[in-house]
């Protein structure tokens, strides 16, 4: 006696009757990151609307981050359409996981299936514990598309319609699976050996034949197209681009403070900093206490340069807030938890980009302020006479020569540069020794560069 129990499989075979069935094309050629996972929301959501009888993602990457790749092998398990893929060429790492999750895979010839190993920015293989949840999320996947119960006289037979051990020999070198794969490698299936091994349905070269393959005849293509708000929001978060707007904001922002009331500057500045964190919050990276890190950061650094003397607490706490809402913008984290798969290593990234960005900045900052001094436009708004000192032209208060050896009174800190009253009047001064509290006895001591220099009397 021989009889078959089969779990959740999708059945793809085109019903036999006179309607033609509706077909919704998705391409999935980028690095499977945030963007890839909004977009991947809008095609289901427009597929709904279409009345769509399958879906199928046409694949080609090498990957990416693996809690995107999740959500999307999720959307696929539950969608209530039959989801076919199509690995046009390579299906690698995270893109593997996608393919398992569709109801049927379809393969180019000489493309490629597998090594789903974790691993971060530098290519080096991450934690145990991180391998541990990819393998888990490979085999559930697997087992997602049910078994056949084979029972006889003498025994009963389990068969996977995807055998979940060859989904984690995918992620770990140490599974064995025999006649496949030894403990020393990572599992990778050619179109071939896909095929043999049941994680692909048939060959194909282009969409027509995949359908053909599934045996739907009468149909009808309807292919996502990316909008151009999607484009633009692409180009926008990309390394490159981030890191010149980073520049434009710190660039935009050094001008506007050595010459406040100009205006230019301070705008440049905030429109890049609309176009860095805007796209960000739209993609679900930025929120909103990141980017209130960096505007807090930014009313320190200015509050430091005009209120309060010197640099100390406010400045440093100032630059730390800024470089930490320009990364933390750039990454995935739950109030900096970053335990998700690969959330440290975006973070190093995130970080590097914002450092690198930064230290340009002011790079170009002192180069293009030395080059712009002495441009001819600038020959033509500044003045550039000179003022010979025989005439009687001095660059400097000649009272302050004659206040060495006098005291008087810290009229504000000084940590080391501040004000002093003196005789009634107010000089600018440093601390020659520590910092000297608003308010305490001061003596002068020298007089350099214009500069008093100042002790506790």
């Amino acid at each position: 006696m021989l009889s078959s129990v089969s779990f959740r499989r999708a059945d793809l075979q085109v019903q036999q009757d006179m309607d033609t069935t509706v077909v919704y094309v998705f391409d999935i050629f980028e690095e499977i990151a945030s963007p890839a996972w909004r977009t991947t929301l809008r095609a289901f959501s427009e597929a709904a609307d279409l009345d769509a009888d399958y879906i199928i993602l046409h694949i080609n990457t090498y990957g990416g981050i693996v809690d995107v790749a999740d959500s999307i092998r999720t959307k696929i398990i539950n969608s209530p359409v039959p989801v076919l893929g199509f690995i046009d060429n390579q299906a690698i790492s995270a893109g593997a996981l996608i393919s398992i999750a569709c109801d049927s895979i379809y393969m180019r010839p000489g493309g490629n299936i597998g090594a789903a190993t974790v691993v971060d920015q530098t290519g080096a293989v991450v934690p145990d514990k991180y391998q541990s949840f990819m393998r888990s999320t490979m085999r559930a996947t697997a087992e997602s598309h049910g078994r056949d119960t084979l029972i006889t006289d003498n025994d009963t037979i389990i068969r996977w319609h995807r055998d979940p051990l060859i989904a984690e020999a995918m992620v770990d070198p140490s599974i064995v699976v025999p006649g496949i794969v030894d403990s020393t490698k990572v599992l990778t299936f050619t179109a071939e050996e896909a095929m043999q091994n049941g994680y692909c349905e048939g060959l194909a070269v282009s969409i027509p034949e995949v359908l053909e393959k599934a045996g739907i005849q009468t149909y009808t293509l309807t292919t996502y197209v990316p909008s151009a708000m999607d484009k633009f929001i692409g180009f926008l978060i990309s390394p490159v681009v981030q890191g010149i707007l980073i520049i434009v904001m710190i660039g935009g922002i050094y001008f506007e403070l050595q010459t406040p009331g100009v205006g230019f500057p301070i705008i440049a500045a905030a429109v890049a900093a609309l176009f860095y964190f805007a796209p960000l919050y739209v993609e679900g990276l930025a929120e909103n206490w990141e980017i209130l890190l960096f505007v807090i950061g930014i009313v320190l650094v200015i509050l430091e340069i005009f209120v309060i003397p010197g640099f100390g607490i406010a400045g440093i706490s100032g630059i730390t807030l800024i470089i930490a809402g320009l990364t933390l913008s750039l990454v995935n984290n739950v109030v900096f938890r970053f335990e998700g798969v690969g959330g440290l290593a975006q973070l190093s990234k995130a970080l590097f980009t914002v450092l690198v960005s930064v230290f340009l900045a002011f790079a170009l900052v002192i180069m293009g302020t030395k080059r712009f001094a002495f441009s001819k436009a600038m020959r033509g708004l500044a003045l550039d006479s000179v003022q010979d000192h025989n005439q009687g032209y001095i660059g400097i208060d000649v009272r302050q020569k004659a206040m060495i050896g006098k005291t008087g009174t810290a009229y504000t800190v000084l940590r080391p540069s501040g004000l002093v009253e003196i005789e009634n009047e107010i000089f600018d001064a440093k601390a020659e020794i520590g910092y000297i509290e608003k308010g305490a006895k001061v003596k002068v001591i020298r007089d350099e560069a214009g500069q008093l220099y100042v002790i506790k009397a």
